[in-house]
């Protein structure tokens, strides 16, 4: 996978994107990545990438000139159609399932928005997909992004070392994860689940599932809403219901 980033601030991703796993997965080449100032495609004499909004108005708004000529600029030597996303919160509420999607893809493009906001030319001729990341308002596209670029490197093959750390991620499954547990066994007299301790990796899988569906019922009660419950999925969740009367 090859991700270009365009941004009016790239040394904000240098901690990021030269820490952890994002630079173990660089430096293993299971993507790259290039930081792209589209102030250098700025065909005004100053450099400006904004201007006052038409019909008047608070804040400033990103012209669309540098921001084209960027993309086309990396589109060009693409040897794939890449997705082009903005970041942006009026955009799709990103989820893991996004995240997934995202890390099918060979070359993904993000445009990081400062300012009031894009000209809508940028928004309805260049973009293919508008994510946010929540229902807030960040000074910058550039946080949103990282988080983005996160969860998708993450997911590439080897990237955690362990394949099945991602599968069994929350929200892979459409259940938040179960709870875990490591050394020691008996820590200030908070002991691990015996049935962790057990060997008996069927009981084991029983019990991660019903804490999976019981954290999930407690925290996050609307995801259930969307998912493919067996039997024993919805007598797990009554008896957790009957528990709590």
């Amino acid at each position: 996978m090859h991700i270009d980033i365009l941004t009016l601030f790239p040394e904000m991703f240098h901690g990021v994107m030269e820490s952890s796993i994002l630079k173990k997965a660089a430096d293993k080449e299971q993507f790259s990545y290039q930081l792209i100032d589209f102030r250098d495609y700025s065909t005004n004499k100053h450099k400006k990438t904004d201007d006052y909004p038409y019909g008047g108005g608070a804040g400033m708004v990103l012209t669309p000139q540098p921001v084209f000529d960027a993309v086309e600029a990396v589109k060009k030597d693409s040897k794939s159609r890449p997705r082009v996303v903005l970041m942006c919160p009026q955009g799709e509420a990103y989820t893991q399932q996004k995240a997934e999607e995202f890390a099918q893809e060979d070359h993904l493009i993000f445009i990081c928005g400062h300012y009031e906001g894009y000209d809508e030319r940028i928004r309805e001729h260049l973009v293919t997909d508008e994510i946010s990341i929540g229902d807030y308002v960040l000074t910058g596209g550039e946080l949103g992004a990282m988080v983005v670029v996160d969860s998708v490197v993450r997911l590439l093959p080897e990237a955690l070392g362990n394949e099945a750390s991602a599968k069994q991620d929350s929200f892979s499954t459409g259940l938040l994860e179960h709870p875990h547990y490591t050394r020691p066994a008996d820590f200030r007299g908070m002991k691990v689940p015996d049935v962790l301790l057990s060997g008996n990796h069927a009981n084991i899988d029983a019990w991660r599932r019903k804490e999976s569906l019981k954290r999930t019922a407690q925290r996050r009660p609307d995801l259930l809403g969307n998912q493919a419950l067996n039997e024993a999925d919805k007598k797990i969740l009554q008896e957790i219901k009957n528990n709590e009367k």
